[in-house]
């Protein structure tokens, strides 16, 4: 075994090229290898990453666990179901996460009010880790530049075992001009904290993923919360604007300099 091929790689034996590409990306670029191998510190992060993707998708949400009492209490979090009842149900059958059970539903008729400009719902998706990190500090920003453009709100909530196409049920339940579902990305053995925002513009049922907006991987290499922030309150400006969604609507990012 070549002796370099241990060796260490440190910042300053890359050069200035690769430095500024391992800067911007979570991507492991030139780690450096034992033979043909990896070195026995990498593939320890690779399992602890793996280990960590597979936790992320197989908790369950549980708000103050997620959020602190403090933060439930302060935005009247509930928690409501769809019909994939349990974990199992949920992975090996997608269509039930995109629909509430009854319960749930009368909940959320009971305690949402209908018609507002902006209705978010909070949703475990594929990774609590990224809900339990990224919410607590994009949604106190969501809702005060929400306010600020004078936009009525509707009661926050969490939904447990969720896909994205609920968005077409909160539609029919709530009938908000603009739905956002801040919903955990499947998590990779880059970051397991990615959070998604998907949007539309007043969902119903059939709605597909050409109706909708997408925001992804907001997390801390990723997009910062500031900026998903800006990037959905102009993309919800202009839903509320055009009347539209999906792939007919396009998000001009050239505004939020």
């Amino acid at each position: 075994m070549a002796r370099e091929d241990c060796k260490q790689l440190a910042p300053a034996d890359l050069s200035e090229v690769v430095r500024k590409i391992r800067a911007r990306t979570p991507a492991r670029l030139l780690e450096g290898r034992a033979g043909a191998a990896y070195r026995t510190s990498t593939q320890l992060d690779l399992r602890e990453a793996h280990a960590a993707a597979r936790d992320a998708v197989r908790a369950e949400l549980d708000l103050e666990i997620a959020f602190g009492a403090e933060f439930v209490k302060q935005w009247g979090l509930f928690v409501v179901n769809t019909q994939a009842r349990e974990k199992e149900a949920y992975l090996l059958r997608p269509d039930l996460g995109r629909r509430f059970d009854e319960e749930s539903r009368a909940m959320i008729q009971r305690g949402c009010p209908r018609g507002n400009d902006f209705q978010i719902a909070i949703a475990d998706g594929l990774s609590v880790s990224a809900v339990a990190r990224q919410v607590p500090a994009l949604l106190p920003l969501l809702m005060q530049g929400a306010k600020a453009r004078g936009w009525s709100c509707g009661q926050l909530f969490a939904i447990r075992h969720c896909r994205v196409g609920i968005l077409n049920e909160i539609g029919e339940l709530l009938d908000p001009r603009v739905a956002v579902l801040l919903i955990g990305e499947r998590p990779g053995l880059a970051t397991a904290e990615s959070l998604s925002a998907y949007m539309a513009y007043r969902p119903r049922a059939g709605h597909t993923d050409a109706e909708r907006n997408l925001i992804s991987n907001i997390h801390a290499r990723g997009v910062s919360h500031e900026s998903a922030t800006a990037r959905i309150l102009n993309l919800a400006a202009k839903m509320i604007e055009t009347k539209l969604s999906g792939i007919t609507l396009r998000e001009e990012l050239h505004a939020l300099e």
